[in-house]
């Protein structure tokens, strides 16, 4: 039926969406390697404006512990080093009156410990998204009229097998990032 195959796709696109959603959040946890990705959320005030840092300079990664940015317009470069200060991210940037270098430091023992739980906890989050999204699609099943038990038993076990799989698709994640977490 077409109401139950809608139902079915919008759990899918639902899941889908949690999975891309751990990926992204797996990007800010670094494992040791200086990324792009560190930074990519920064927000710069920029002539009034809060702009991600990557419309205000080019971000690179000259070696595995050095991020590089050079702003389009070197009147912005304090005001890029005050939003990575802000941000938290635990870097010390240091500027050359036209680009600021960001020194990665090695991960101790103790943050690769943090990073790991902090790779858990956005993992058991996206579990949580993915049985929500079970539970809509079996609500939307009982709200469907006219339908015979047959089929909406068959859609229950569709959206069952879909959550395991999502659910095992976000632990083998985890897995990957918690390798990166503790290579050295």
């Amino acid at each position: 039926m077409e109401e139950i195959s809608m139902i079915l796709d919008m759990v899918k696109q639902e899941m889908d969406a949690a999975i891309k959603h751990l990926d992204h959040a797996f990007q800010k946890i670094r494992a040791g390697r200086a990324s792009t990705s560190m930074v990519q959320d920064v927000m710069v005030e920029y002539y009034g404006a809060l702009t991600p840092i990557n419309q205000v300079a080019n971000i690179s990664v000259p070696d595995a512990m050095t991020i590089s940015i050079q702003p389009w317009d070197r009147t912005a470069i304090n005001a890029i080093e005050k939003a990575i200060i802000n941000s938290n991210l635990g870097f010390a940037p240091s500027n050359n009156g036209e680009y600021i270098i960001l020194n990665v430091p090695p991960l101790t023992e103790e943050r690769r410990r943090d990073l790991a739980k902090q790779a858990k906890a956005e993992t058991e989050q996206t579990k949580v998204t993915i049985r929500n999204a079970r539970q809509d699609g079996m609500k939307e099943l009982k709200k469907l009229d006219g339908v015979s038990e047959d089929l909406i038993k068959d859609a229950e076990e569709k959206i069952q097998q879909l959550t395991d799989k999502y659910v095992k698709l976000s632990d083998e994640h985890l897995k990957i990032k918690d390798a990166d977490i503790f290579k050295i």
